[in-house]
């Protein structure tokens, strides 16, 4: 049976998803919408028989679809799960959940009272350097981390406004912070300083932070610091070190080095991960077995509040504890 996939959202990360299900079998979007109707149409006409809307009500009535994407900003989360979840239709929402608690928290009590399948875009959960170094993990005992997501600012118009994006933390260093807690366990506490040193001059209307550095305390006993930036003319480094008894495990966006008395191996990806990660969310649909999703919507709930309290605290200057993520 071919599944109809639709889209909310069509802007460059669907792009992504909607390439990888062109190389996927038995798999047809039937429907796009995005609030730039022409940017829906436009996708919608790499596909035989799929429409193109500018509502979201409008799309999941006018088509009986098996599995949606919602590919939106941070700011505008919310009514399209919720519309999605009425209709029992599961679905692969892309990171952050939004730029608060509550409305994530509402979403997930929706989702598991409907017993839906859902996927978070935690893509790099998916990676064969990541999976690597899980196995690694096991034989090792991990001390401290150090996590980068140092680069420019993305110049779309949401992304450089705190109450849009919920700043570089919540909407880029995400993974980095997921990364931490795939690997390593648990948050326990975070503190965080967060800084405004140049793009709030460089660019008009800018209120997120441009640095940043979080440490956090593990529940184990590891603590980690993810430091950012924003400002920089060019990338740099995107990744997390985790430092054990044995050597260094470097992770990045292209693979995994290993570092070890003696000797250094470079484990380079094979397989997008994006397209493993979409592999995955169909054949859970497919199958009605999610065990393939290495991320669900309430793991990805508590991903989320650690990049929240990191917010806070660079607020407020005290730290945050993170009890509550034992309850979710």
């Amino acid at each position: 049976m071919t599944l109809k996939i639709g889209f909310i959202g069509t802007g460059g990360i669907a792009k992504f998803h909607i390439n990888n299900l062109a190389k996927i079998k038995d798999v047809q979007v039937s429907a796009l919408c995005d609030v730039q109707v022409e940017r829906a149409q436009a996708e919608a006409q790499q596909w035989p028989d799929a429409k193109a809307y500018a509502n979201v009500n409008d799309m999941l009535d006018d088509r009986n679809l098996d599995a949606v994407y919602i590919c939106v900003p941070p700011m505008v989360h919310g009514e399209a799960e919720k519309a999605v979840i009425e209709r029992g239709i599961p679905f692969l929402v892309e990171k952050p959940l939004g730029i608060d608690h509550k409305q994530p928290e509402d979403i997930l009590k929706l989702v598991e009272a409907n017993k839906l399948i859902t996927s978070v875009g935690y893509h790099w959960r998916y990676q064969e350097g990541v999976q690597r170094a899980l196995s690694m993990l096991t034989e090792r005992k991990a001390g401290m981390a150090l996590g980068y997501w140092m680069g420019g600012m993305p110049m779309v118009p949401w992304w450089r406004l705190q109450e849009g994006s919920g700043g570089q933390f919540v909407e880029q260093t995400t993974h980095i912070a997921d990364l931490l807690r795939y690997l390593c366990g648990e948050v326990k506490e975070v503190y965080a300083s967060y800084g405004k040193r140049v793009m709030h001059e460089k660019v008009k209307g800018t209120t997120v932070a441009d640095v940043g550095t979080v440490t956090l305390t593990l529940h184990n006993g590891m603590v980690a610091t993810i430091s950012n930036t924003c400002m920089s003319p060019v990338g740099h480094k995107v990744g997390l070190d985790i430092y054990t008894e044995q050597g260094v495990l470097e992770i990045t966006g292209s693979g995994l080095k290993e570092i070890s008395p003696g000797r250094t191996f470079d484990y380079h990806d094979r397989k997008n991960p994006y397209l493993s990660e979409d592999e995955a969310f169909i054949q859970a649909v497919q199958t009605g077995d999610p065990s393939s999703i290495l991320s669900d919507y309430r793991d990805a709930l508590k991903t989320h509040k650690v990049t929240l309290a990191a917010n806070e605290s660079a607020e407020s200057g005290k730290p945050v504890s993170l009890k509550e993520l034992s309850r979710i």
